[in-house]
C-alpha cells in the first residue's frame, strides 16, 4: 500500500514538472492558483484571502483548507430532529457565539434532571441523589421540565427523556443507552454536517444491569437549590466550555420560569475545571463547596474528574458530568453521588469499530492521550475491532505537553495501516498535522477520532498552529 502511494505521488510530482514548464514562457507571476481542485495542493500557499479555493491557506499563514477533509469520527449527539434543532436555538440565544453544540444538550439534560430529582426527594441535599436514576426510568415518559414536573406533582412515577435522547441509567448513575454521531470534516477544515450520520447502541448486560448504588453520604440542604458548573473555560478541552454551559444556563432557566425549586429561584455559578495539568479544577471546587452547591455539573474530563470526585462526593454533593467517557468511572467509589449522561467509552469503543469496519478497513493504528480516557478508549476500540475480526497493529500513548508528536507518528506509520486512529483532545490537530507531513493524513489514508476531537475548534486549532 505504501508502495502504491509513494509511486502514485512520483507521477503527481513529474505532472507537476510538466506544469512548471509549461507555465516558463507566461510573463504573470502572480500566483493566483487555478482550478487546481480540491485535497491536492495542501503544501500550497497563495496570496492573502482571494478566492484561492481549496489552496488558500487559513490566514496566509495556516494549514491549507481541505487538509482535514474525510477525517471521520465519532460523537456523543442526538440525532438532529425538529426538537433539537429548536433547543440548539436557544442555545444560541444564550450564547451567540457558538461554535459547537457538543455536550451542550447533555449538560442541559444533566441541570434537568438533578432539578426534578430534587423536587421528588423535596430536598436541595445530598437526599435528592437517590431519586436521580428514577427520573430517567421506569416510569410515565415525559420530555420537558414542565411537563415531568406536572406528573411529579401529580405523584406520578416519571421517565425522563431529554433533548439527547433517553438516560435509561443504570444503578452506578451512567446511561444503556447511547446516540451517536458520526461526523466528518468538510473541504473548509470543519465539521459537514450533511454528511453526518448517526447511530444508536445499547450497552452489554454486565453494565445495564447493576443494582442501584446508596447514597452514603447525609448533608442537609438549606432550602435553595444551588447548581455549580465544573465545565472548561481554559485547557485542552476549552473548546467543550461554550456549548455545556450554555446548555446548563438553558435548563436554569427554564427551571425558574416553571417556578425554580422550593418557592425560589435555582442558583447557578460557573467555574473552570481547567485541564489535569493545572490544579484550576481543585481551587473550584474549594469555591463551589464554599458556596453551598448542592450540585456540580462536570468535568467535561475523565481525567479531571478523577482528581476532584472525592472532595465532591465526600462533602455529600452531586457530581454529574455530561462529557466523562471513561470506564475507570463506572466502578469508582462514588458514594452513590456521582452520575454521568455521556455513555462510557465501552459504547463508543463499539460504534467506532463497527464505523472503521464498515469502511473496508482491515488493520488499524491507534495515537491515544495517554490518560484515563484516551487508554480506555484504546483498549476499547481494540477489543470491539478485534471481534469484529480486524487487527490492531499498534496502540501508542502520547503525553499533550509533548513538543513534537513526530516519534509517535513515526511509529504508527511505519506499522503501514489501513486507518489510524486518533484519541485526544486539542492537540489531535498538531498530530494530524504532523501526520499529514509524513504522508499519512486524512487525504492519503482514512483517519478516524473521538469526542475529544471531532470538532469545529479542531479544525481552527489546526490552521492556527499550521
Amino acid at each position: 500500500m505504501r508502495d502504491k502511494r509513494v509511486l502514485m505521488r512520483l507521477f503527481a510530482l513529474l505532472f507537476a514538472f510538466v506544469l512548471l514548464a509549461a507555465a516558463c514562457g507566461d510573463d504573470d507571476d502572480s500566483g493566483d492558483g487555478g482550478d487546481n481542485g480540491g485535497g491536492e495542493t495542501d503544501t500550497t500557499e497563495a496570496e492573502g484571502g482571494g478566492d484561492g479555493g481549496d489552496t488558500t491557506e487559513a490566514g496566509g499563514d495556516g494549514e491549507a483548507t481541505g487538509s482535514l477533509a474525510g477525517w471521520r469520527g465519532t460523537t456523543p449527539l442526538p440525532e438532529l430532529t425538529p426538537e433539537v434543532e429548536a433547543f440548539q436555538a436557544r442555545m444560541d440565544e444564550v450564547d451567540p457565539n457558538l461554535q459547537d453544540y457538543n455536550y451542550g444538550p447533555e449538560s442541559y439534560d444533566a441541570a434537568i434532571v438533578i432539578a426534578l430529582a430534587a423536587q421528588i426527594a423535596d430536598d436541595d441535599g445530598s437526599a435528592h441523589a437517590a431519586e436521580i436514576v428514577g427520573v430517567t426510568k421506569e416510569g410515565e415518559k415525559c420530555t420537558t421540565y414542565a411537563d415531568c414536573l406536572a406528573l411529579v406533582e401529580a405523584g406520578e412515577d416519571i421517565d425522563y427523556d431529554g433533548v439527547s435522547g433517553p438516560h435509561e441509567f443504570s444503578g452506578n448513575g451512567e446511561p444503556t443507552v447511547g446516540s451517536y454521531g458520526v461526523l466528518q470534516f468538510g473541504e473548509d477544515n470543519r465539521i459537514d454536517d450533511e454528511l453526518t450520520e448517526f447511530k444508536t447502541i445499547e450497552a452489554p448486560a454486565e453494565v445495564a444491569d447493576i443494582p442501584l448504588a446508596e447514597t452514603e453520604v447525609d448533608r442537609a440542604g438549606n432550602g435553595v437549590l444551588t447548581i455549580g458548573t465544573l465545565l472548561p473555560e481554559t485547557g485542552s478541552l476549552a473548546f467543550l466550555g461554550p456549548p455545556e454551559v450554555a446548555g446548563v444556563q438553558v435548563a436554569v432557566n427554564e427551571i425558574n420560569e416553571a417556578g425554580g425549586f422550593n418557592g425560589q429561584d435555582v442558583e447557578l455559578v460557573l467555574a473552570d475545571s481547567g485541564d489535569t495539568t493545572t490544579d484550576i479544577a481543585s481551587q473550584s471546587v474549594d469555591r463551589l463547596l464554599s458556596q453551598n452547591a448542592d450540585a456540580i455539573i462536570g468535568a467535561a474530563s475523565s481525567g479531571v474528574t478523577l482528581t476532584v470526585i472525592d472532595a465532591v462526593v465526600n462533602a455529600g454533593v452531586t457530581m454529574f458530568s455530561p462529557a466523562n467517557t471513561s470506564k475507570e468511572l463506572s466502578t469508582y467509589d462514588d458514594k452513590g453521588l456521582y452520575f454521568r449522561n455521556a455513555p462510557s467509552d465501552i459504547l463508543q469503543g463499539a460504534v467506532l469499530a463497527e464505523v472503521i469496519a464498515e469502511d473496508g478497513n482491515a488493520s488499524i493504528a491507534v495515537l491515544n492521550l495517554d490518560d484515563s480516557y484516551g487508554n480506555g478508549l484504546a483498549e476499547d476500540l481494540q477489543s470491539s475491532f478485534e471481534e469484529a475480526g480486524g487487527e490492531v497493529l499498534t496502540i501508542v500513548p502520547y503525553s499533550p505537553d509533548a513538543q513534537t508528536f513526530e516519534s509517535e507518528v513515526n511509529e504508527v506509520v511505519g506499522e503501514d495501516p489501513d486507518a489510524i486512529v486518533v484519541i485526544g483532545f486539542e492537540e489531535s490537530a498538531r498530530i494530524v498535522s504532523e501526520l499529514i507531513k509524513q504522508g499519512y493524513g486524512p487525504a492519503d489514508v482514512p483517519i478516524y477520532g473521538t469526542d475529544g476531537n471531532m470538532g469545529n475548534a479542531t479544525g481552527e486549532t489546526f490552521e492556527a498552529e499550521g
